[in-house]
């Protein structure tokens, strides 16, 4: 089974982003999407792989820290 996270980007810097992952910040790879600072995107291995709807994005994200959170 494949994961992917919904992440905002913050910055960019050529193909690179820093994105949030709801308050955990990383760098990814953008190269297969056409992603601008305040993007959400679907992160998988690094990569933004899908821009995402900010809305759905927001709710996916306070959806799994619940779920981390009563495991």
């Amino acid at each position: 089974m494949c994961l992917a996270i919904p992440a905002k980007i913050l910055e960019i810097g050529g193909n690179e982003a820093i994105a949030d992952f709801g308050g955990i910040k990383r760098s990814i790879r953008i190269d297969l999407v056409d992603a601008k600072t305040g993007d959400y995107v679907i992160v998988h291995t690094g990569y933004a792989i899908q821009k995402m709807d900010k809305n759905e994005a927001i709710e996916t994200l306070r959806d799994m820290k619940r779920i981390l959170k009563n495991a």
